[in-house]
């Protein structure tokens, strides 16, 4: 039997990173790093799970049997992954059985394209290969697993920025024409840290107030950076963005915290804190962050689809 073979996009939210959830207009960008998926069909009543960094080495590897996907087997706190894993597949599962029921076993390879610990999409390329596998929609199957606004997912499925909103609950997703001119003034730096979006989200909304205003707020920031025709007016939007969330949030903005002696303009991208985070600068800003720590910064011809 040939063998399956699935990709999905890594993902960057631009805009609207928190305010998404509550229907604010996000621009997202596709990367050129991803993750694969390839199935083969075996016998056993299970599958036999590997995943590999993108280094080659192995960072899970399982074998699942049916069973405990159907029933949904959740062990202690110490088997996180695998938790994690039949969780999305149980959900998969509920959805469309048939990928158990109608075969005997599989053995699946999983390969990043990029580091794991970046934050650039491991769940989410892998939801949605795990949902082009078994043939069911990706943003039902992440309502049934992990829930999030779901942009992610539909960079995972597009060659090109989306601007992503939620109305009503259900995603509306439109491709944009963002291509800036400018782009050569554009870097994406990794801040050593993979932040957790899950309490970064729950932070927020705990804490969020006046939605309605701060979503057109966004909204009005989002559209206009999607037409900005220079760099300088990029770097005057994504300021105005990045303080009107630091407002909303009560937190520091990332150059305020650990770049306030750079020549040019930051801003966070997704949950604060960790990750990537956005920079405009005139000149390649790679030599002032190595001499921060920070040894990754990625040009956005390089990152960006």
């Amino acid at each position: 039997m040939k063998n399956k073979i699935f990709y999905s996009n890594g993902k960057l939210l631009l805009t609207a990173e928190y305010l998404v959830l509550d229907g604010a207009k996000a621009l997202a960008l596709p990367t050129k790093f991803g993750q694969n998926l390839i199935v083969e069909e075996t016998l056993g009543n299970a599958i036999e799970w590997t995943s590999f960094d993108v280094d080659g080495t192995i960072w899970y590897h399982d074998n699942i049997n049916f069973q405990d996907i159907i029933f949904q087997n959740i062990i202690d706190n110490n088997h996180k992954i695998r938790n994690t894993l039949i969780k999305i597949l149980h959900a998969a599962y509920i959805i469309n059985p048939n990928f158990i029921t109608n075969f005997s076993g599989y053995n699946i390879v999983s390969t990043l394209t990029f580091q794991k610990s970046w934050g650039l999409g491991t769940s989410s390329t892998l939801l949605n290969n795990i949902a082009q596998w078994t043939n069911i929609d990706a943003f039902e199957l992440l309502q049934k697993s992990f829930g999030g606004s779901g942009y992610d997912i539909f960079c995972a499925q597009n060659n090109s920025p989306i601007l992503y909103q939620l109305i009503n609950k259900k995603p509306v997703v439109s491709r944009v024409d963002f291509n800036p001119s400018f782009s050569k003034y554009i870097y994406f730096v990794y801040l050593n840290k993979k932040q957790d979006s899950k309490k970064a989200i729950d932070y927020y909304l705990k804490n969020k107030s006046k939605t309605d205003i701060n979503v057109q707020k966004i909204n009005d920031i989002t559209n206009q950076i999607i037409e900005a025709k220079t760099v300088l007016e990029f770097e005057i939007l994504i300021q105005q963005h990045e303080s009107y969330l630091s407002k909303i949030l009560n937190q520091p903005t990332v150059k305020e915290l650990l770049f306030s002696d750079f020549k040019g303009t930051i801003k966070s991208l997704g949950a604060w804190g960790g990750d990537f985070v956005l920079v405009v600068c005139q000149e390649n800003p790679t030599d002032y962050f190595k001499n921060k720590g920070f040894e990754v910064c990625i040009s956005y011809k390089d990152m960006i689809l």
